[in-house]
């Protein structure tokens, strides 16, 4: 079983066909012990009930009579809350039997008030409901429900018989409703050496798109400043000059994504190694939201050096010289650029081309976070 679409909706899978053939098995045996010698009528109720029905009756061992009742009470996923009789029953065929009635599925108990009072109105010699689906939290009737299937949650759900829109009767399996979370903009990795522009365009994005910029050298500034814990620690390999370790980087992304209230992240700088790759999808995954891309942009080194130099004349940064860039370069090709094939293993690596002015790059990302959006839907 596969998640499917039935027009605009995405429904996953709930109940195989071997528990509901169970259960119609169960079904049948309790009505033959309560028939005991007599012929009952068993009432479908259309349009739903019909594969119910059906195979109920090739379970069913002791004589029966098959009559059909429709209603309606469903529009889209909602109930109305009003039930038209679409296609009745003669008198005649059920005064003074005893009746079994056949619903697919009971949840508010409307349409079946319904049913019930118009097959009483026919003097039968009695009426039970027997019905293959039940859903207690949603029943608000004082009916009793005689025999059951199967009890459910009060999800919205299609297949054997139930649809939505009349689409999903044929299914021979239960599928329900996949609730779709409120959708955030995008949460993406902008990736990419020294040099390649990754500040320039994570912050023309984040104010475009509303999102979170999260930048490693920020977050690492902001915890020393404050002396978290995590940025004391962080400050004693720094001050030893030693790489602060991925654990400590982990828990400070940790805690900034406890409350994911934002439209959507973006990552500048983390994740850097294919280990702490592994770990943002573990955190991600925690708060129900995955990485939707990895955009890479790609600059030839020759001009990373020069657009280097020429930063460091105004920067201020001691590592903007030839000797640290190049370096750095290395240092990225050597331990980050693996990270590139942990997501295009995913199918989730977009290379740009780094290269042109600003707007240029920044229109070539939004073509491909655009898409992004566009097929975030689609069935899988």
């Amino acid at each position: 079983m596969k998640e499917i679409q039935l027009h605009d909706k995405i429904f996953e899978p709930y109940i195989d066909a071997e528990k509901i053939d169970a259960a119609i098995e169960h079904l049948a045996k309790d009505l033959e012990k309560y028939a005991e010698n007599e012929t009952l009528v068993f009432v479908s109720v259309l349009k739903g009930s019909f594969m119910f029905t059906s195979d109920l009756a090739k379970k069913y061992k002791k004589p029966v009579v098959f009559e059909f009742f429709r209603l309606k009470s469903y529009e889209g996923t909602n109930s109305t809350g009003e039930v038209n009789v679409l296609m009745d029953i003669d008198e005649e065929l059920v005064k003074g039997k005893k009746i079994i009635v056949l619903e697919d599925i009971v949840d508010t108990g409307n349409t079946l008030e319904k049913i019930y009072e118009v097959l009483e109105s026919k003097q039968p010699a009695s009426i039970k409901i027997a019905t293959l689906f039940f859903k207690p939290k949603a029943y608000n009737k004082s009916l009793p429900i005689d025999f059951v299937g199967m009890e459910i949650p009060n999800d919205f759900i299609v297949g054997f018989g139930l649809d939505y829109d009349e689409l999903g009767r044929n299914l021979p399996e239960i599928y329900k409703l996949k609730e779709v979370k409120k959708r955030r903009t995008v949460d993406i990795v902008l990736f990419g050496p020294p040099g390649a522009g990754k500040g320039t365009q994570a912050n023309i994005l984040k104010d475009k798109l509303g999102l979170q910029y999260i930048a490693t050298g920020d977050l690492f500034r902001h915890h020393i400043k404050n002396k978290t814990p995590l940025g004391q620690k962080a400050q004693q390999y720094i001050d030893n000059g030693e790489l602060v370790p991925d654990e400590i980087t982990i828990g400070m992304i940790k805690e900034l994504l406890k409350d994911p209230d934002s439209k959507g992240f973006i990552f500048d700088g983390f994740p850097r190694t294919v280990e702490q790759a592994q770990a943002l999808d573990e955190i991600m995954a925690e708060k129900g939201l995955i990485i939707d891309a990895l955009l890479s942009l790609n600059v030839p080194e020759e001009r990373l050096v020069k657009r280097l130099l020429n930063r460091g004349k105004t920067s201020g940064r001691s590592d903007d010289n030839e000797e640290t860039i190049k370096k750095r370069l290395q240092q990225y090709h050597e331990k980050t650029t693996p990270v590139k094939d942990y997501y295009a293993n995913q199918g989730k690596l977009y290379e740009i081309n780094g290269v042109g002015d600003i707007d240029e790059i920044h229109n070539r990302l939004m073509d491909i976070i655009n898409n992004l959006k566009l097929n975030e839907n689609k069935p899988k």
